[in-house]
């Protein structure tokens, strides 16, 4: 069995991105994980009349849930290490 592999020599890094894009995205990150946490919930209320592995509603529920705090989780990340780059290559007047 083979795979195929990709190496990256050189990022890319210098492009400037506009100040507002990356805080848009973790705005719209944090209120898709409120959504689907809510879905989630719903979900599983709806579905909590058997509480076993077999009932598909209730564990596509707890797998919304645990998917919303992954993309909060992410979007959270994604705006600090923004933040810290920023920080970072400011330049001293």
């Amino acid at each position: 069995m083979t795979t195929k592999t990709a190496s990256v020599h050189h990022a890319d890094l210098s492009k400037n991105h506009s100040n507002n894009e990356i805080p848009r995205l973790v705005t719209l990150m944090t209120w898709i994980a409120w959504v689907a946490l809510g879905v989630g919930v719903l979900l599983c209320l709806m579905n909590l009349n058997q509480f076993n592995d077999r009932n598909t509603g209730l564990m596509v529920g707890l797998g919304f849930i645990v998917g919303s705090v992954h993309i909060y989780v992410i979007g959270t990340a994604m705006g600090l290490v923004h933040k810290r780059h920023l920080d970072n290559n400011k330049q001293p007047f």
